[in-house]
């Protein structure tokens, strides 16, 4: 499509656009909307289907500024003489259906000016994270002067039947599709001088509402809060595998023809060498009645093994495919061109092409990335290789797990979940500073509480999901921003639905504040029976009740200082009988560890982490719990998603600078070929080779190895505490949110010289070896 040469003009440039317009908040959303949602004539709008809106509009001269709002479900795509300028609507529920801000200025011109849109409905195979009403396109001027690009029955649409839904099994992300040629649109409808006079006038549904002026029968709309997602185009580097006829040897590194011959059947292993989210766009010619199959796969499958082993991720001889397929059929006209609707994953993709009585040229193929614009700010000096590679790859993790939201896994779901999102907003603060889409992801996480105060375990989502222990992570979430960014109104606006969460899991409190028979799903991490979690005879367990005693902690000190004081009392009171409980229930002296239910039959590195990071682990204790938790290999062992909170209870135990001993999992997946962090650690059946709870090292490598963390909420205060382990030099600096704070460590002739810098309105506290040193804003020097 001519949209995606674009991207690749302005890459090539070096344009700091992202390839279409920018969204912001307009000073005139709250003004109400007389533009109306549109549809295609005779659509019942619950269909799969793909439509295509246009209008034509004359200036007398070309505008400074032409503002407009715009949404769709399920989704779109917005232009303006054939340049993509909007990309939407960022997901999210009926009740705040985003709409996006842009200016069109950039891309009208004094004359006929045509503005076009792109719009479908994936109906029953919908992404699991799409929330739909039915088809619609609404388009909204930002003043009297815009209006008159209002969505009403000028604007002219037609359904594209070449796009054919395909059924099968299961799958939360976006399911493949499947193009005939010769049924789509013929021509560039998105040009000012195509023939649109076969098209009807759109069909008018019902006038647009902001939220809060309509009684909420479909769509209550909301300026989406994030900005748009970044699109850069990206070629293919490698051929690794031809298979029915010789290659080109540029191909697909760069543009390169491929004719495929008549009567001849062609396979292609494509390899980006690296996992990526991006629009894959295919060009070609001829080939009339060619089947082309396009599939995607993180990694390919060792023969013989049924699709469960994977193997080394570099290694392709011995290796079969198993994917997710797009599926195309020619119809023998010069240019045809297709892209997918939705982005793919991949690191590997299989081209197959199956041509009649007419070869088929491959003119181009390339993929378009995407995802959350975030910008890396953060920095870490250091000449060890690993270290670099480790945050390379954990950052790349974290880039394709957040786009509209964040997200558990780009390939098979896409949806959010509170356990991995807490800690992918972790990584966004500690390296990039940007909260935006974390306020995002609490915000929806907020929307998702049912009445009787438990989260969704997931948002957005179309169906229900309850990861109870999840709640808990919510009120972690909301203690985490609180500490690290300076925003507590925002936060103070969410003690109500902390409060509604605690006193949910108040109803299944015993009367000395142990849980018993917490419903719904009680997950706590893929180790073990960690699945669903242990379960005493009482119906209680370790992990449940450290787990709600941290949540009582947190809110207690939420309340306290921007809540109600008399919920703060609540809370410690109630923290306090259950520290006293746990400890009287679970503490097994001869161990020297918490037992996971009352019975003691069971030990996990789980309880014991949260047990140190709550304060339940006694000062005389600590040492030897960190000791068994580490040695004895009967314990249930953490993941690698668990080992977040692993890691942390061992820095709090005085371990921290054994913190490079703790990566073996990590230097696996290197060895392994991985170019993503897994979501499991058996890396030969894990399933998702892409999953951002894997990237916590990403925080672990500043706060606990360059030792930097708040030390008050808004990290007003700043504690400097590092575990350098065997490091002799190293340096660094994170984003903070009155600017950044940087250090360096630097042992030279037996003496550290160390150089700390804070943002100017802060102060802070340093810690070595057990002394604390007072900190100042700005530039701070210690030998030691």
């Amino acid at each position: 499509m001519r949209h995606l040469f674009i991207f690749f003009v302005i890459s090539c440039l070096g344009i700091s656009n992202t390839g279409y317009a920018q969204s912001y908040s307009a000073p005139n959303n709250e003004r109400p909307w007389n533009a109306q949602w549109i549809t295609t004539q005779s659509d019942t709008g619950t269909n799969y289907g793909i439509f295509y809106f246009r209008k034509s509009v004359e200036l007398a001269k070309k505008p400074t500024s032409f503002i407009v709002h715009v949404s769709a479900d399920n989704r779109y795509k917005l232009y303006v003489n054939g340049a993509l300028v909007s990309l939407g609507p960022a997901r999210g529920d009926t009740y705040y259906w985003n709409y996006e801000t842009v200016d069109l200025a950039p891309y009208l011109t004094a004359g006929n000016n045509l503005i076009s849109a792109l719009v479908w409905n994936e109906a029953q195979y919908r992404p699991e994270a799409q929330i739909t009403v039915r088809t619609a396109f609404i388009l909204q001027g930002d003043s009297p002067a815009e209006e008159i690009l209002n969505t009403n029955n000028t604007w002219k649409s037609i359904r594209d039947y070449g796009h054919v839904p395909v059924p099968g099994f299961f799958f939360a992300a976006t399911k493949g599709e499947m193009v005939v040629m010769d049924r789509t649109i013929k021509g560039d409808w998105k040009a000012a001088n195509f023939n649109d006079s076969a098209w009807q006038k759109a069909a008018v549904l019902f006038d647009g509402k902001l939220k809060g002026m309509s009684d909420g029968l479909a769509w209550e709309l909301v300026p989406s809060s994030i900005p748009p997602m970044e699109l850069k185009y990206q070629r293919i580097p490698k051929l690794r595998i031809a298979t029915g006829m010789s290659v080109p040897a540029d191909f697909p590194a760069k543009k390169v023809a491929v004719t495929v011959p008549a009567n001849t059947t062609v396979t292609l292993l494509l390899d980006q060498t690296y996992e990526t989210n991006a629009y894959v766009t295919l060009n070609f010619s001829g080939g009339k009645g060619a089947g082309i199959s396009i599939g995607y796969a993180e990694s390919l499958y060792e023969k013989g093994s049924n699709g469960t082993r994977k193997g080394n991720r570099n290694e392709v001889d011995g290796k079969v495919f198993v994917g997710r397929i797009d599926s195309l059929l020619a119809d023998g006209s010069e240019e045809q061109s297709y892209t997918t609707l939705n982005f793919r994953t991949y690191r590997y993709i299989r081209l197959i092409v199956h041509t009649q009585n007419d070869p088929l040229v491959i003119n181009d193929i390339y993929g378009t990335f995407t995802a959350y614009p975030f910008k890396q700010t953060a920095v870490f000096n250091t000449d060890d290789t690993e270290i670099t590679k480790m945050l390379d790859i954990g950052w790349r993790t974290a880039r394709l797990n957040a786009w509209e939201t964040y997200t558990d896994c780009p390939y098979y779901e896409q949806l959010q979940y509170i356990g991995d999102t807490r800690i992918q907003a972790m990584i966004s603060y500690y390296y990039s500073g940007d909260d935006r889409l974390a306020r995002n992801a609490i915000n929806l996480m907020d929307h998702s509480r049912l009445t009787e105060g438990v989260t969704l375990s997931r948002y957005p989502t179309h169906s229900t999901q309850i990861i109870s222990t999840f709640s808990l992570w919510y009120i972690g979430m909301l203690h985490d921003y609180w500490m690290y960014r300076n925003d507590n109104d925002f936060i103070k606006s969410k003690l109500t639905g902390e409060r509604a969460v605690l006193e949910f899991f108040s109803k299944f409190q015993q009367a000395d504040g142990s849980l018993k028979n917490l419903p719904y799903w009680t997950f706590v991490d893929w180790a073990g029976d960690m699945g669903w979690g242990p379960k005493g005879k009482d119906g209680s367990a370790a992990i449940y009740d450290l787990q709600l005693l941290w949540a009582y902690e947190w809110a207690a000190q939420m309340e306290a200082k921007i809540g109600l004081q008399v919920y703060a009392d609540l809370y410690n009171q109630k923290a306090a009988q259950l520290k006293a409980t746990i400890k009287r229930k679970y503490w097994d002296p001869a161990k020297k560890l918490y037992a996971d239910t009352e019975e003691k039959k069971g030990y996990s590195q789980h309880a014991n982490s949260l047990a140190i990071l709550t304060g339940v682990v006694n000062d005389a204790d600590m040492a030897a719990v960190a000791h068994n938790m580490l040695t004895d290999t009967t314990l249930t062992q953490c993941t690698v998603y668990f080992k977040y909170y692993l890691h942390q209870a061992l820095v709090k135990a005085g371990l921290g600078n054994d913190y490079m001993n703790w990566l073996g999992i990590w230097r696996d997946n290197i060895k392994m070929g991985l170019t993503t962090w897994a979501e499991y650690s058996d890396l030969e059946t894990t399933r998702s080779d892409c999953h951002a709870w894997g990237a916590s090292p990403n925080i672990e490598f500043f706060r606990t190895v360059l030792g930097i963390d708040s030390y008050a909420p808004g990290f007003s205060k700043i504690k400097i505490e590092p575990h350098l382990g065997t490091i002799t030099k190293v340096s660094g600096e994170i984003p903070h949110p009155d600017g950044k704070v940087a250090v360096s460590y630097l042992l030279s002739k037996g003496k550290w010289n160390i150089s700390i810098s804070l943002p100017q309105s802060t102060t802070g506290i340093f810690i070595w070896k057990g002394k604390t040193y007072s900190l100042k804003a700005g530039a701070n020097s210690l030998v030691i």
